[in-house]
């Protein structure tokens, strides 16, 4: 998970540094377009081609206002996407925590049920465990037990019952899987 938010954090703020380059050439572009049809203007006065002009240079300034509001829009979207991802990640290691001890796992079984709820296999499981196939599956199954559920997606719908709807994972707590 922390590698999918972290390319998405990453992709929004390279979103906003292009944005604000471009909004930098603009604010340039503007400054430079205002000060020539000024100097035109104050040379020849105001006919046609120099209305058309400052209109131009008065469309390309909005442009760069409406695309300030943007850039700024975007990067506090993604300080409150940080922020509620972060009380997310808290908040599901806080509920891990509070079942795995309600379910009394041993050290042993917390790890593998977290693998578990990470959706990782059996053989991935032993591997970075550097357990048996057979001991991960028989820590599994009293992990389960301990759990009310049948399952690996069990596991996982026990936790996501609660964060969706605390209510409703009490209710069908032993119906999963």
């Amino acid at each position: 998970m922390q590698g999918i938010a972290g390319s998405l954090a990453r992709s929004l703020e390279r979103k906003a540094l292009i944005l604000t380059v471009v909004l930098g050439c603009q604010v340039l572009a503007a400054m430079f377009f205002a000060l020539d049809v000024a100097g035109d203007i104050t040379d020849a006065g105001l006919g046609w081609h120099l209305s058309i002009e400052l209109g131009a240079t008065l469309a390309l300034a909005a442009g760069v206002v409406v695309g300030a509001i943007h850039v700024r829009s975007l990067i506090e979207r993604a300080r409150q996407d940080q922020a509620m991802l972060a009380a997310a990640r808290g908040a599901m290691g806080a509920l891990i925590r509070a079942r795995f001890a309600e379910w009394h796992l041993t050290a042993a079984e917390a790890d593998v049920a977290l693998f578990a709820i990470k959706g990782l296999d059996v053989s991935e499981i032993a591997g970075l465990r550097g357990s048996a196939q057979g001991t991960v599956r028989a820590q599994l199954t009293r992990i389960y037990a301990k759990a009310g559920t049948t399952s690996q997606t069990g596991l996982i719908a026990l936790f996501m019952d609660e964060l969706i709807d605390p209510t409703t994972a009490l209710e069908g707590q032993g119906d999963h899987g």
